[in-house]
């Protein structure tokens, strides 16, 4: 996740526990998915037409920007098979 990101700005200036243990999953789960699809030589893009998602939504999940819920983190790791 990039320092400068605003999710990173208002952890920082809220200090909100369950927020920043949400947000240390959301990073964990991005950063296994980018490895998956790097091990089955996919892309975002990909992916985003595995799960009808908008390219840059995934992009930006990926990136540590978005959230989403979980029904959808779920139709990722069973298109993923992961």
């Amino acid at each position: 996740m990039e320092e400068n990101d605003f999710v990173s700005i208002w952890l920082e200036e809220s200090g909100n526990p369950a927020i920043e243990e949400l947000a240390k999953a959301n990073a964990e789960i991005s950063d296994k998915t980018a490895k998956i699809l790097a091990e089955k030589a996919l892309t975002g893009k990909d992916l985003s037409v595995m799960v009808d998602i908008n390219p840059i939504e995934i992009e930006r999940w990926l990136n540590g920007r978005h959230t989403f819920s979980i029904n959808v983190l779920k139709e990722i790791s069973a298109k993923l098979n992961a």
